[in-house]
């Protein structure tokens, strides 16, 4: 993988490494695994307080009830399984899940996730870590489990908080061995989800309405305020982009300072980024299961390999504002004819040219003839 370095510029210089990276597991068993990416690796995700998690459940695993502090929204990778949902001082609702369903969960939500089908339940996590224990991590405090609250609290002060016998109490903290992510036999009745319970806190990106949808280019869908409300609350907006095989994505920045993580969901494509100075600072192919960081301002753009390439991206805000450089909706076409002779040097018959391309296409260009 060719990588090339973004140059940071403080009281002295030092480089921090825009290169994709994969997930590294930090804890798992036959219930199934929980892979991270760490801010020691990419960098960027400690600069820019974002942190990124995937859990993957087999059958029948169970990833126990848990709270973060950090908001997140939450991507359905792969598989059908249940999500329980407990938003504060409300009760628990149980949410059928599936392929390309995301969840919006802020500060304070309690949640469990299960899967009782044969295919593996994959789920990624995408979050602000801004007042996080760690930048660019997740911490993850669990109600129940080898390192669940009830083992931290001594045996007398679960017994009174709970109105529990000492002799329950210890049985109770006994039983809980596993760590995360338990196996649940296969007889045992987990709660039926819901389909109601959708309502307000899932949305499908693979059903969704397209807003934008271009012929042998790509397709977009957007989470934000209006179609995932609580997207307002966790403070990030996502969206979902489909390109199609060899098909470009335009050069294009965000231009309310957001910046910008992506998880490359499916195929592959060549990524370059251009930062200050008209540097490239990074040039690599993309992969599936591969997270890289865009910082703010810096001009990105993809070509997709013949398969096509889908990536599930968060923004640092709840709306996210993009400029793209060209196409039909380019910062370009809105200059007036002077202003680009001037700024690029040129006459006016090379104006006219540049000027006449990209009318048509906007945001995805379509693979040439």
């Amino acid at each position: 993988m060719n990588a090339i370095f973004l140059e940071k510029k403080t009281q002295g210089k030092m480089e921090i490494d825009l290169t994709p990276k994969s997930a590294k597991e930090a804890y798992g068993n036959n219930g199934g695994s929980y892979l991270a990416w760490s801010p020691s690796e990419l960098p960027m995700l400690g600069e820019g307080n974002i942190g990124a998690a995937k859990i993957i459940l087999h059958q029948h695993g169970f990833a126990l009830p848990s709270y973060s502090d950090s908001s997140k929204v939450a991507y359905v990778l792969q598989g059908n399984g249940v999500a329980g949902i407990v938003l504060p001082e409300s009760e628990e609702k149980v949410v059928p899940i599936k392929k390309g369903d995301a969840l919006a969960l802020p500060f304070g939500v309690v949640t469990w996730w299960y899967n009782k089908e044969d295919t593996d339940l994959e789920v990624l996590f995408l979050g602000d870590t801004s007042k996080a224990h760690k930048a660019g991590e997740f911490t993850d405090f669990f109600l129940t489990g080898s390192n669940g609250i009830f083992t931290g609290f001594s045996t007398e002060f679960v017994s009174r908080a709970w109105d529990l016998e000492e002799d329950v109490v210890k049985s109770l903290v006994g039983k809980q061995s596993g760590k995360g992510i338990v196996k649940l036999e296969g007889t045992f009745e987990m709660p039926e989800p819901k389909k109601e319970h959708r309502n307000g806190l899932v949305l499908n990106c693979l059903e969704a309405p397209l807003d934008v949808d271009i012929k042998n280019g790509g397709r977009v869908v957007v989470l934000n305020t209006q179609n995932l409300p609580l997207v307002g609350e966790v403070g990030l907006g996502a969206d979902l982009v489909r390109l199609d095989g060899s098909a470009m994505c335009s050069p294009g920045f965000s231009c309310d300072s957001a910046l910008q993580v992506t998880y490359i969901v499916r195929g592959s494509g060549r990524v370059q980024v251009v930062g200050v100075d008209g540097r490239r600072v990074l040039e690599t192919t993309l992969k599936a299961g591969s997270l890289f960081i865009v910082p703010r301002f810096f001009v990105v753009s993809k070509i997709g390999d013949p398969e096509g390439m889908d990536w599930f991206s968060i923004i640092t805000t709840p709306n996210p504002i993009f400029t793209h450089l060209a196409g039909r909706t380019s910062a370009w076409k809105a200059l007036s004819s002077k202003v680009l002779e001037a700024s690029f040097s040129v006459g006016s018959d090379m104006e006219k040219l540049f000027r006449s391309k990209r009318n048509a296409d906007a945001i995805f260009f379509p693979p040439p003839n």
